[in-house]
């Protein structure tokens, strides 16, 4: 019943792209040739003008030009022709580390957090204020501190990656069933040994649910990050492509960007899989 009901989504969903294409196909198609108009003037407009046809790029075009990346993903012409496997490179590896300093940061304090009423009333009113500080923010802070473009943009998804996954193991941890920590404390099991064999495998749920918000707001960030401090990144592809009047390698990107976010959020939503257990 369950693999009926996989094909079934997955057959409408095929229809409902093929639909979206044609539509998207016949709303930019040309209409044939347009009222006589001066030659000049048409020789300047180019197709847009002369067969009624959109300037938008159809979806043949974004097929062509998604081709023509796949076929050479990683050209290198000089620093504003990269190929969009090196523009993607430079992306995933800033939110990579990014990403992996909130992880070191924000698990540790979301235990003590989680663990201590004391350092959760202390802490609690530095988190409330910066946790609704836009990452990109601190981008200006960043750049005068740290006086490197790629490291401030590591530095934005750090910030920005780092308040969903400290809240939600502080939530994890402070909500382990007392029960299970009373027969811990009873068996006379120390602080440590409670922690990794009670309580991380309680909240491990929650926290993994704050890893993949915090990956999806990465992604999101890094792409404004990169169009901010320029060089290089998918973010700097799509607004150096914007300045070249080249939709349809804007088109390209947005689908890439969304492309590799659904991969990044799906690696995290099987990981959590993994660690859910029925009580």
């Amino acid at each position: 019943m369950r693999a009926s009901l996989s094909a079934r989504a997955g057959l409408v969903s095929a229809l409902l792209l093929l639909a979206f294409l044609l539509v998207w196909h016949l709303g930019v198609a040309g209409t044939g040739r347009t009222e006589a108009m001066d030659p000049e003037y048409a020789a300047l407009m180019g197709q847009s003008a002369t067969t009624g046809r959109s300037a938008m790029p159809g979806p043949l075009d974004v097929g062509a030009t998604i081709w023509r990346h796949l076929r050479d993903p990683f050209y290198d012409r000089g620093p504003n022709d990269k190929g969009l496997g090196i523009q993607l490179a430079h992306s995933v590896a800033r939110v990579g580390l990014g990403y992996l300093l909130a992880v070191l940061v924000a698990l540790p304090l979301g235990f003590l957090i989680g663990m201590s009423p004391l350092m959760s009333r202390a802490l609690d009113p530095f988190i409330q204020v910066l946790k609704p500080v836009s990452p990109l923010a601190w981008m200006p802070l960043a750049l005068y501190t740290i006086k490197d473009s790629g490291l401030s943009a590591i530095f934005v998804i750090f910030i920005c990656s780092l308040w969903p996954m400290l809240i939600n193991t502080a939530f994890g941890v402070a909500g382990t069933r007392r029960e299970w920590l009373n027969v811990a404390r009873t068996l006379e099991v120390g602080p440590l040994r409670r922690a990794f064999t009670v309580i991380l495998p309680a909240a491990a749920p929650t926290i993994l649910t704050g890893m993949r918000i915090s990956i999806g707001i990465a992604w999101l960030v890094i792409v404004a990050a990169e169009m901010l401090v320029g060089g290089t990144g998918i973010g700097y592809f799509v607004w150096n492509e914007w300045n070249n009047l080249s939709i349809t390698n804007v088109i390209t990107s947005i689908l890439v960007i969304g492309l590799v976010g659904m991969v990044l959020d799906q690696l995290l939503a099987r990981a959590q899989r993994l660690v859910t257990f029925p009580e």
